[in-house]
């Protein structure tokens, strides 16, 4: 293309060119520019001689030149459309200095725009050989984590307007590869799923946002949080990312695509701008303690905690006189690379990069469709990037956030991330990696006075190991075997041996049988009850969808949750008897130091999983009047009082709950370890009740949930409700809970 289109360039303006039939091309550089006559551009003040302006890909073109394909635009394509708020463009009057009138370009990208692509470097903070998918949009990196703590990698700009994220992966578990574009096999016998089609995933999580009492995230609770704004994402986002995985799950699987729930719910939330602590700071972020737990790493973005998703450093710049320098403000270790994480108060700390994957082609089926495998190449890292902000934090000595990634015992596929506080880089390094290459290494060590975090899981790893012995301990299991975990009996206060002597039962014995108001027909799901199985009539008498997640976590907070019972043909390993099958955690009953004996667990707790349910024997009124009367109604439980809001969310229960009848619980005599358990004015423990399908009595439960996540040797407590108002005499205790919600009292 010297000075010319080749040698049939004579075309009309707005006609293509075939571009067979373009002859002596050179690169772009080469072309000579277009110089415009004053006819032509009338807007353009008189131009000195030798001045020119280059014309875009669109035009205007002087004659004779004229578009050439793919750049050809119709006349009609020219006209501007109609700004709208959500659709930024770039005024016209931003191209008249290049001496062209060009339409706007809206920056809004469709999502089905962006390729999937495999990154060629592995962040720090990841689960090592674990495939990478990056969308490539900007520079702005959110890497992304599953809802069990694996990790991958999104690169948007800066969020996903519209997010259906599925990776077409599938993973062979022979080798530990992942194929793509092979649909799995359908194993024999497998029950039929009958899904919904009706159900609209982003109508159902606009529902939600528009019917809570959401939170004003202005730009003042944007930018600095709190603890209550930080409660309440954390809290919307377990409920949009259940609620999603509870549809997904009902829906008929698409071969090769993995769906992320938890990236669309967070997305969700930062496209509303119900996020906090956007701007990044060095030392503490507002609203979060040392020692709180995620269980996603989204939820560490979301409370600006610790802004990528994916990679294990986050930095900022910070200028100084003129330059401007990067450091860094928070670190994730989880085990993607050779972090030593023994001891509880420093960190060796190995820096980013030196993993480069490439896909190299294996062999070509019989179908003829490729087959790739990924191999793994160790390069030296860079001082770069993170590892640059690192060595420049080094010698400032700033403040540094650590999260540490550990294995969630609940969930040997996942992880729970641990906010362990502040540290400083003592020392940096490099040393000769496994792999015989070059790792930046950085030693930080935690800053003193803060509470106890990592320390103390590691504690309770020694307690379960049985090479440390736990102090205080009177009785090693107070259940006596009863339970699936032992239960201890720990005093660190004073020298009291124990709570009075009480039978422990697991069962809640009714004296008085209720008949069912309908015969509770049990379902046929001989394999457990399948999600999306609208012909299971437990399933059907939750709403067309199971009530807990297959990590055991309970979704639906409404009046009454239908679990499987004697009537059903499931396993006792079905996914909807989560309450039947004993504790879930290890628990133990300890004495505080100004209210008696209370409970709490060893394990993290998920916001939503199962603790316990309220064992006993049922009672009626005029059997608690007459405990009241000789002031030995301590442990009683009474479902007819009625309970403040939880929160500001949809689908809490308040008021007065929908009881079939009075419902009274005692455990004076007989109990477990829900008799423990102290009130509080801001719990972090919710009752439910649950039926379980019976055919000849009414099987009414009252079972226990996590509020939100619940970090290690948290005391337990619950609202003990408030009495109706004809009860309103009824013996007061002093609330000494701490709340800053605190009545000041209890019943």
């Amino acid at each position: 293309m010297d000075r010319s289109l080749g040698r049939d360039s004579g075309t009309n303006p707005g006609s293509y060119v075939d571009k067979s039939r373009v002859l002596d091309v050179r690169p772009l550089r080469c072309i000579e520019p277009v110089f415009p006559t004053s006819n032509y551009a009338p807007f353009l003040p008189p131009q000195a001689p030798g001045s020119f302006v280059c014309p875009g890909p669109a035009g205007p073109f002087p004659p004779p030149v004229s578009s050439f394909y793919p750049y050809f635009v119709p006349p009609e394509a020219l006209k501007f459309p109609e700004q709208s708020p959500q659709t930024p463009i770039r005024p016209r009057s931003q191209n008249l200095h290049l001496g062209i009138n060009t339409p706007p370009i809206s920056v809004a990208v469709p999502i089905n725009t962006y390729r999937a692509q495999e990154t060629t470097e592995e962040e720090n903070g990841g689960s090592g050989s674990s495939r990478r998918t990056s969308i490539k949009k900007s520079s702005t990196s959110y890497g992304v984590g599953d809802e069990n703590g694996h990790d991958g990698q999104i690169q948007t700009s800066p969020y996903l307007s519209s997010f259906s994220m599925h990776v077409a992966e599938t993973k062979d578990g022979s080798k530990g590869e992942k194929k793509r574009g092979r649909p799995p096999k359908k194993a024999k016998g497998s029950p039929v799923r009958i899904s919904s089609p009706n159900v609209d995933t982003d109508a159902v999580a606009e529902n939600i946002l528009n019917s809570s009492a959401a939170m004003v995230f202005d730009t003042f609770r944007r930018a600095d949080g709190d603890p209550e704004s930080v409660a309440y994402i954390l809290r919307l986002y377990d409920l949009l990312r259940w609620k999603i995985t509870q549809i997904e799950e009902s829906k008929e699987p698409v071969p090769g695509v993995t769906r992320r729930p938890d990236l669309r719910s967070g997305t969700i939330l930062m496209n509303k701008g119900i996020r906090t602590n956007v701007k990044k700071r060095i030392g503490p972020v507002p609203g979060v303690q040392v020692g709180d737990l995620f269980f996603v790493r989204m939820e560490l973005c979301l409370i600006g905690l610790h802004a990528p998703i994916m990679a294990g450093i986050d930095y900022m710049g910070l200028r100084l006189s003129q330059d401007e320098e990067p450091v860094a403000v928070s670190i994730v270790s989880s085990g993607g690379y050779e972090d030593n994480m023994e001891d509880g108060d420093a960190l060796i700390y190995s820096g980013q990069g030196g993993n480069v994957y490439r896909k190299t082609k294996e062999v070509t089926d019989q179908k003829g469709g490729n087959i790739y495998r990924k191999t793994k190449e160790v390069t030296d890292q860079k001082l770069e990037r993170g590892n640059l902000a690192l060595e420049k934090s080094a010698s400032r000595g700033n403040e540094i956030r650590v999260i540490r990634g550990i294995k969630d015992v609940a969930n040997p596929t996942g992880k729970v991330y641990v906010y362990d506080g502040l540290y400083k880089i003592q020392e940096s390094w490099v040393d000769r990696g496994k792999s015989g290459c070059n790792v930046f290494k950085y030693k930080l060590v935690r800053l003193p006075g803060q509470p106890e975090a990592f320390t103390l899981w590691k504690s309770i790893q020694q307690w379960r190991d049985s090479t440390a012995s736990r102090d205080g301990v009177i009785l090693p299991d107070l259940t006596s075997g009863a339970e699936s975990f032992p239960v201890s009996l720990v005093n660190n206060v004073d020298s009291e041996k124990g709570p009075a002597h009480f039978t422990y039962v697991t069962t809640l014995s009714c004296s008085h049988p209720v008949n069912p108001p309908e015969p509770g027909a049990g379902c046929s799901c001989t394999d457990g009850c399948q999600p999306g199985n609208l012909n299971c009539p437990c399933i059907q008498k939750n709403g067309g969808f199971l009530p807990y997640t297959s990590v055991g976590v309970l979704i639906n907070r409404i009046s009454m949750i239908y679990e499987c019972g004697v009537s059903c043909r499931c396993l006792p390993s079905c996914r909807n008897r989560l309450s039947q099958n004993g504790l879930k955690v290890r628990l133990e009953v300890f004495k505080t130091k100004d209210r008696g004996w209370g409970l709490r667990s060893w394990d993290p707790i998920r916001s939503g999983g199962f603790i316990c349910e309220y064992t006993g024997e049922m009672i009626d009124r005029s059997e608690l009047d007459k405990l009241r009367v000789e002031n030995e109604d301590e442990y009683v439980f009474d479902a007819t009082r009625t309970y403040q809001p939880l929160e500001v969310l949809p689908g809490d229960c308040e008021g007065v709950r929908d009881v079939p009848f009075p419902l009274i619980i005692s455990s004076r005599a007989t109990g477990n370890v829900a008799r423990f358990m102290n009130h509080s004015c801001s719990p972090n423990v919710s009752w439910q009740l649950v039926t379980r399908a019976h055919s000849s009595m009414l099987d009414v439960h009252v079972v226990f949930y996590a509020l939100r996540h619940i970090p290690p040797l948290t005391e337990l407590t619950y609202d003990y409700g408030t009495v109706q108002p004809e009860n309103e005499g009824q013996r007061q205790k002093v609330c000494l809970c701490g709340s800053s919600k605190c009545r000041g009292y209890f019943y």
